[in-house]
């Protein structure tokens, strides 16, 4: 049997003409970055040929890590936590990203329901920081990554992505 035959559809290819037409030659953010998803999207978005990087995260060792891995010549390396709005806007009006990619996020589900107001302070306000910043500043393109836990939530972590998903399509865009 194969993995193709248990999906019930037919696999998908990624379009890698449209994936390098959105990222080449755009400065590109990314928050949570020195993460297991940041960082792969961090060394994807070099090969796609993004003209500058912006690595975001809370975490010191990550972000050197991930900093340490992409091109030094495209990438800052930014230590910054998504709840502190005001530090954030410096980076952003700083850098004027193109592209956030928001995958900054507490997502360990026993973590999160140990935690509530942590996950609650981190993905919920933090990710409203990083919308509200990016329709102030204009950003043309905002990819908010989730999770499947998000469609049904039963946990905290997944209850907190789906406030995020909703956030997200109920907030006026203007030109983001």
């Amino acid at each position: 049997i194969s993995i193709e035959d248990l999906l019930a559809r037919k696999p998908q290819d990624l379009d890698m003409v449209s994936i390098a037409n959105f990222i080449v030659g755009k400065v590109v953010m990314i928050t949570g970055a020195g993460g297991s998803i940041g960082s792969e999207l961090a060394r994807q978005v070099e090969l796609f040929g993004a003209k500058q990087i912006i690595l975001v995260d809370n975490s010191e060792f990550n972000l050197y890590a991930i900093n340490e891995e992409v091109c030094h010549t495209k990438s800052v390396a930014v230590m910054q936590n998504v709840k502190e709005q005001s530090l954030l806007a410096k980076t952003f009006s700083l850098y004027q990203p193109e592209i956030v990619i928001h995958a900054a996020a507490y997502k360990h589900v026993p973590l999160c329901e140990a935690n509530i107001r942590e996950a609650i302070e981190n993905n919920v306000f933090g990710t409203k920081n990083i919308i509200d910043l990016s329709i102030k500043y204009e950003v043309k393109k905002l990819v908010l990554v989730s999770t499947d836990k998000a469609v049904r939530p039963t946990n905290v972590m997944g209850t907190t992505k789906r406030i995020c998903e909703l956030y997200a399509h109920a907030v006026p865009s203007n030109k983001t």
